[in-house]
């Protein structure tokens, strides 16, 4: 279903909204190379300096296919973005669109300015609903946005599109303003609101609030299209709320050219977003409206409390947490565990019953952990990532390092015929052996040869393997878990001696949103840990 669209004829009538899946570059080279439907792919907003955004939670659900995010403009900064996306390789028939914000004309333009020899076209977030300064601050006053368009239009030679809000009286007025700038084209809508989330008595988004987005907000993404529509004859990019290839149609009819999928995607696999746009092409090639039964309007995001009742240190940096229940967790899925005031941050449990974790000290949230009290009411979701299913008969070969141990110990207690090794860099950080021994062959390897083996524990498996027929090598499943140097040591000893299919990694890659959407968690591949995974294939 080919598009025009800015001299380009598109493989595709669909983007998906800036900020949400393809806010990496190695998940846009993925939807460029596998999802010809996809004919805009558009990036997260990008300012002109890195920022961190804001602490997790970052996106809350308060009904089925309904959210509030704010995520705080997460970015690399303009030049970092710039180096990345000169790797991209973006076919003929695809349009790169840059998001970019500023709070000032003078930011805008020098972000513009960065950016634009790397970008089809350039989208002016001006309305971002829960950044201070930022968005919507200044995308609610008309001759501010004709101001910056006319800025950013002078500044650069490829199409402008300002990102309209729907949170103003009468959005035509805004893109009649825009079009006075010199715009090309309209993207509307951004998030509704700021909207406000609660669980257990406590604000679930860090921020406090955030902007609605999903199902709900469709109405009125249509009214702000078809408004616009009727302010102006430029293109426009209408998304907000759509889910169903009917959504798609209303769209269409209320006058967009391309349109926008985004909260509809939460939950799908890399594997699942390809086959939804095809279906979704081919629902408007044929009249149908089959799509949206493969959204995930299951996702469970609610909050579980559970009980610390055990804080035990194992060395200076790493601690045990253990509380007093039993969670519903298969081998392979984590879990987030949201501590209010702190924040949340995944966790592979180390065991299911009674839950417990590991915890090591490497940043704000995490360092709270050490000295969480015993009786600290703390509050679960999930069980998130799809569960590891070894094949028939395999003999499970787990190798960890830091809290890896956590994410494979299940898998070695639930399958059984397993080898565990478990690499630490001294004695005093290793945990949870005699539990491993109970359930599994153990290998231990120390850097200092403190415990078990002197030396790494890659260098311990490749003398294990050696010493493995070749029939035996051949019935082997490999699980690796921990930090990413120790990941792709292991991944290059173990294809010496076995197939690809073999092996299965988990890397510490930061893991936000947990449902796919923030996209923080992007593999060198393009596909995202938290639904793709944990445990990716190599």
């Amino acid at each position: 279903m080919s598009t025009e669209f800015f001299g380009k004829t598109l493989s595709g009538p669909f983007t998906i909204p800036s900020g949400i899946v393809t806010t990496a570059v190695p998940i846009m080279q993925y939807i460029f190379d596998h999802m010809p439907e996809v004919g805009v792919v558009t990036t997260k907003s990008i300012g002109p300096e890195p920022r961190a955004g804001y602490r997790e939670p970052v996106l809350s659900q308060y009904a089925p296919g309904c959210f509030v995010n704010a995520v705080g403009l997460t970015n690399p900064g303009p030049r970092r973005s710039a180096e990345l996306m000169a790797q991209l390789r973006v076919p003929e028939d695809r349009f790169l669109l840059t998001s970019i914000f500023g709070g000032s004309i003078a930011e805008f333009v020098e972000v513009a300015k960065i950016l634009a020899p790397v970008s089809d076209g350039l989208e002016l977030n001006l309305s971002c609903p829960h950044a201070k300064g930022y968005g919507m601050a200044m995308g609610q006053d008309p001759d501010m946005v004709r101001e910056v368009v006319a800025a950013v239009k002078a500044a650069v030679d490829i199409p402008v599109i300002p990102k309209l809000t729907p949170n103003t009286p009468d959005i035509a007025v805004i893109a009649r303003a825009a079009e006075a700038g010199g715009a090309d084209g309209f993207c509307a809508i951004n998030t509704v609101g700021p909207g406000y989330t609660s669980a257990h008595g406590h604000p679930v988004l860090s921020n406090g609030a955030g902007g609605m987005s999903g199902k709900g907000v469709l109405p009125i993404g249509l009214k702000c299209v078809k408004e616009v529509a009727e302010a102006s004859d430029l293109p426009i990019i209408g998304c907000g709320g759509v889910s169903s290839a009917d959504d798609v149609r209303a769209y269409f009819d209320a006058g967009a050219s391309i349109v926008g999928v985004g909260s509809a995607l939460v939950g799908l696999t890399t594997d699942e977003i390809g086959d939804y746009f095809a279906t979704l092409s081919s629902d408007l090639a044929r009249d149908r409206n089959r799509a949206e039964s493969k959204v995930r309007y299951d996702i469970d995001m609610n909050f579980r409390p559970v009980s610390l009742v055990k804080n035990e240190k194992v060395c200076d940096d790493i601690t045990i947490l253990t509380f007093d229940r039993k969670i519903n967790i298969q081998a392979g899925e984590f879990i987030f565990l949201w501590v209010p005031g702190v924040g949340e941050k995944p966790f592979s449990a180390l065991t299911d019953d009674p839950f417990s974790l590991v915890v090591i000290d490497v940043g704000e949230f995490t360092h709270a952990m050490m000295s969480l009290p015993e009786g600290t009411e703390c509050y679960v979701r999930g069980p998130h990532g799809i569960p590891v299913d070894p094949p028939e008969g395999a003999r499970i070969m787990a190798v960890a390092g830091g809290t890896g141990l956590a994410a494979v110990y299940q898998a070695a207690r639930d399958f059984g015929n397993a080898e565990v090794f478990a690499g630490a860099r001294t004695a005093e950080r290793l945990y949870f052996l005699e539990e491993c021994q109970q359930i599994a062959e153990v290998h231990v390897a120390t850097d200092d040869g403190s415990a078990g083996y002197h030396g790494l524990v890659t260098e311990l498996l490749r003398r294990r393997l050696q010493g493995m027929s070749a029939g035996e090598r051949d019935a082997l499943v490999f699980y690796n878990c921990g930090p990413e140097p120790m990941v792709h040591a292991a991944e290059a000893v173990q294809r010496e001696f076995c197939r690809d299919e073999q092996i299965f990694s988990a890397i510490d890659y930061l893991t936000k949103c947990g449902v796919g959407i923030c996209g923080a968690c992007a593999a060198p591949d393009g596909r995202r840990l938290c639904v793709d995974g944990p445990f990716l294939s190599a």
